[in-house]
């Protein structure tokens, strides 16, 4: 395993209400130096990602406007966690406030970096089973829209224009290979 490069120095760059860029300096072990700039993220884990399973088969995905690719997107509910909240609380409080659901069942698929050569942020993926209507008001500009996909259609869901987020794809890939291995042909849990 190969030694990591000591940080020499941090600076902030530049400072808004959700960025905050980093100057990094690093030493490498043979002797060079670079400065790298970064996009500093929160504690860790910064989000949640969640897959609703409305039952065994089916994921309810929301629509939902991106302003950095100006359209609307098919993507997954997600959001920040409040500061000290649970991932699961979190990933709970999000779908209520998205699609208006809570789970009674939560399973963490994986934590993910999205960029690390210049971005700190994670995002935990989490599977949502067992859903129950329940509203929470959210901080969404507009009333979100939800679609039902089958989720063995993942291949050509993913192929759609207007699935282009890598989190999503990965958290689609992901759930639908956990279910395989959680769930036989009967649905009967393994």
């Amino acid at each position: 395993m190969p030694v990591k490069p000591e940080i020499l120095k941090t600076e902030t760059i530049f400072k808004s209400d959700h960025f905050h860029v980093e100057a990094v300096d690093l030493r490498f072990n043979n002797g060079e130096e670079r400065r790298y700039e970064r996009l500093v993220g929160d504690v860790q884990p910064a989000a949640v990602m969640i897959v609703p399973m409305i039952d065994e088969d089916t994921v309810v995905m929301i629509r939902e406007y991106g302003v950095g690719v100006e359209d609307y997107q098919l993507t997954l509910p997600k959001g920040k966690l409040n500061a000290g909240e649970d991932i699961l609380e979190g990933a709970n409080r999000e779908l209520k406030e998205e699609i208006g659901y809570g789970a009674g069942n939560l399973h963490i698929l994986k934590t993910i970096t999205n960029s690390p050569a210049y971005m700190q942020h994670t995002m935990t993926i989490v599977i949502a089973m067992g859903l129950y209507p329940e509203w929470l008001v959210g901080d969404e500009p507009e009333p979100i829209l939800t679609e039902k996909f089958k989720i063995e259609d993942v291949d050509e869901l993913v192929a759609r224009e207007d699935v282009t987020e890598s989190r999503t794809i990965t958290a689609l890939y992901m759930a639908r290979d956990w279910l395989k291995k959680t769930f036989n042909e009967d649905g009967i849990n393994l």
